[in-house]
């Protein structure tokens, strides 16, 4: 018996020894963030005798123009790569391109460049080897941006706006680099501020939305809106409620969850937000998207004060709007004023950035993989960046664009017609530039995107529920946290260790942990030997 638990514990001691040196090892020679996602090795050189034919999928909001200059960005980068083939594929809705690249992942058949968000990416890197890691691509001499290799004029990594290449930062490696990048605006019918009393301040506040959407629910004897004379207004509608949430969360400075992925969307300041736009909701004075409809028609039609929508929206907002979606009839004349989103401390304004981002993925040949880089690389040069820039409210996520002498026009020649120099479309652009250091992102982690689906889901059953009636007292409110906790599963959520890592333990772990539990056995077995011998004795 002494024998066996002797063979026991050596065998548990060298499983030690073995699982310390494999995580020693580990740990010099990668850091955690190389663990979880080991960056792209960049070929010597690029192969351009042989043939790439790649795959490019992309989002437009059915504008014609954004197709058009896509399509021209292909031609020219096949006139300087004859070795390489771009096919494009449309989409309308980023869900979609999202739900079709989760599908891809099983049958290893993924795009190898597509249009998507860092909160999709987070979710596609679960997958084994699914999207090739930038870090040393991005900074590869020959090939990186502003490589000597290239066969365009790349912008370098110092060109490309810092606060938009740190967004495609997931678990401390570059994912993806940013393509366009837009804000939230509150698109104002200044007309009928005014016409209410009130005069615009220079930095919208939520107690200002409030009170004079509350002022515009005044009816006459017919229950017609003294404002608009219509059976029809709702004063203030928001586009997405889940910016809605997170943004007064930031700017109330309460939590939303933690960069490990912890959750924390579920505290007081949220039940109080809740109350406020229930007590809103319950008048009629606000509104959302989702059970109202498009913010742009209620403003363009008159029956709207205040509409929270994407910069890259500014197209559709206006009396003059290049792509106004109502009848000609319908439409009513206003002054509109683009504003930043309302905030609680307007010393201290906060504001999201969303944006796409191009995604690279990985490919068992590494020279498709460059292929695909320089493709998405090309993205990022002046002409495509300008271009896509002026179909909305976007603006380049560059300074080599930004700066620009032909961008610099553009902005300058705002208004001198109402399609490629419209001003509220210019407004909402310069209204990003002039605040970029005033936006924040949401931590990126694989259920982030349920989370921001919860966070908008939130409002949406209070707004919806107070219509039907009901009140959102305490017990109301915490059927309501559970309820969403359930439909988006945001209890199933593992945060990050600080190590970054997830998933089972390693096989090293598992074997020293069984060898332990043999150990414990063996000395148990030994003691009950022992008594029993001592005892027959």
């Amino acid at each position: 018996m002494k024998k066996l638990l002797a063979l026991v514990l050596a065998l548990a001691i060298s499983l030690s020894l073995a699982g310390c040196h494999g995580s020693l090892a580990e740990q010099t020679d990668q850091t955690p963030q190389e663990q979880l996602h080991p960056a792209f090795a960049v070929p010597d050189s690029f192969d351009t005798g042989k043939h790439y034919e790649i795959t490019f999928w992309a989002k437009n909001d059915t504008n014609l123009t954004q197709v058009a200059i896509y399509k021209q960005a292909i031609a020219d980068f096949e006139a300087l790569y004859p070795n390489i083939t771009v096919n494009l594929r449309l989409y309308t809705d980023y869900g979609k391109i999202y739900n079709d690249v989760i599908t891809n992942i099983a049958t290893d058949t993924t795009p190898n460049v597509c249009i998507t968000y860092p909160d999709h990416i987070a979710t596609y890197l679960t997958g084994e080897d699914t999207v090739a890691v930038l870090d040393a691509l991005i900074d590869d001499p020959r090939y990186g941006l502003g490589g000597k290799e290239l066969r365009f004029d790349s912008p370098t990594r110092q060109e490309v706006i810092g606060e938009f290449l740190e967004e495609c930062v997931i678990e401390g490696s570059l994912c993806a680099i940013p393509f366009m990048r837009s804000t939230e605006a509150c698109y104002v019918n200044k007309t009928y501020v005014e016409k209410l009393g009130y005069t615009l301040p220079e930095q919208l506040t939520w107690d200002f939305i409030w009170e004079v959407s509350e002022a515009a629910m005044e009816k006459d004897a017919d229950g017609n809106f003294l404002l608009n004379g219509q059976k029809v207004l709702i004063p203030f509608i928001y586009k997405s409620t889940d910016n809605m949430m997170i943004q007064l969360l930031r700017q109330k400075g309460a939590g939303y969850s933690t960069d490990a992925g912890e959750i924390e969307i579920f505290n007081d300041t949220t039940r109080e937000l809740l109350l406020t736009i229930a007590e809103h909701a319950e008048t009629g004075a606000f509104n959302t998207f989702k059970l109202a409809g498009y913010p742009a028609n209620f403003l363009n039609a008159g029956q709207c004060v205040f509409a929270i929508d994407s910069t890259a929206g500014a197209t559709w907002m206006g009396s003059d709007a290049p792509l106004i979606d109502i009848a000609e009839e319908k439409l009513v004349r206003f002054e509109t004023q683009v504003m930043t989103i309302p905030q609680v401390d307007p010393e201290h304004p906060w504001m999201i950035s969303q944006g796409p981002s191009l995604c690279v993925f990985q490919k068992e040949d590494p020279q498709e993989v460059l292929a695909s880089w320089l493709f998405a690389q090309f993205l990022l040069t002046n002409s495509v960046q300008i271009a896509y820039s002026t179909t909305e409210g976007y603006v380049p996520v560059t300074s080599k664009a930004q700066q620009s002498p032909e961008y610099q026009e553009y902005l300058s020649r705002s208004g001198e017609d109402n399609d490629y120099y419209y001003s509220v479309k210019i407004d909402a652009a310069k209204l990003l530039l002039e605040n970029t250091e005033n936006t924040f992102v949401t931590p990126v982690f694989n259920g982030s995107t349920s989370l921001r689906n919860a966070a908008g889901q939130l409002i949406e059953n209070v707004n919806k529920g107070v219509r039907r009636g009901q009140s959102f007292d305490g017990k109301a409110m915490d059927k309501l946290f559970s309820e969403v906790t359930s439909l988006y599963r945001l209890d199933q959520i593992q945060p990050r260790g600080d190590a970054g890592k997830r998933g089972p333990l390693p096989t090293e772990a598992k074997l020293l942990l069984t060898g332990l539990a043999l150990c414990w056995l063996g000395m148990g077995a030994y003691v009950i030997f022992d008594k029993l011998r001592k005892k027959k004795s």
